[in-house]
């Protein structure tokens, strides 16, 4: 786990701010509404960004020598496959087995690993669930339904602005035969934050 450091500040030319502003305007004029633009984030959220998350963990599971170069380095072995970081940050991707359970946060803001899991969730900002992953990870897991046996060993990896951490999920039983399609299919957003685990579908 890496210590965190006072380093997460956003100057008034953040583009979220922007971005706010603008959406504010156009509802205003009544040019787009609240629900349209809540819609639009839904789907990079949950769908379009997280889908080269997928693509990467589908990868890993299908080539153990990717998997290896995605391990010591995530930055460079994501960028192989076109998804770069615009932020210059250091990707750390941590793995879960089946005695180990990673979950990622940034306890400071929202740091995030924008190029591979999009725009993050509402409550991954949320200041509950900064606070708590890191003081209670198996309770708040079960909030997610998630309910892991207490053999496993649950690491929280808390993100800086320069470090982002992704989560590469186990691979499910059963899923020997899929093609990387198909797998991409199965993997979600949650299971990369390690919220969730991947199914088989």
């Amino acid at each position: 786990m890496s210590d965190h450091h006072d380093d997460h500040h956003h100057s008034p030319s953040d583009p979220a701010i922007r971005a706010k502003a603008i959406e504010s305007l156009l509802v205003e004029k009544g040019l787009i509404s609240t629900d349209a633009v809540d819609k639009i984030v839904r789907h990079y959220e949950e769908d379009i960004g997280p889908m080269n998350g997928a693509r990467v963990v589908a990868r890993a599971w299908l080539d153990p020598e990717y998997k290896k170069r995605l391990l010591e380095n995530g930055a460079e072995a994501v960028a192989e496959l076109g998804f770069g970081d615009d932020h210059s940050a250091e990707l750390v991707v941590v793995e879960n087995t089946s005695d180990v359970h990673n979950v990622i946060v940034c306890t400071l803001c929202s740091c995030y690993p924008w190029s591979v899991l999009g725009l993050p969730p509402t409550w991954y900002k949320s200041a509950a669930y900064r606070s708590r992953v890191v003081k209670e990870p198996r309770t708040v897991l079960k909030e997610f339904n998630l309910d892991l046996d207490e053999s496993v060993d649950v690491r929280v990896w808390d993100s800086l602005s320069e470090l982002r951490y992704m989560v590469l999920p186990q691979r499910p039983d059963g899923t020997e035969h899929m093609s990387e399609e198909e797998l991409v299919a199965l993997v979600n957003r949650d299971s990369m934050i390690g919220v969730a685990k991947v199914g088989r579908g």
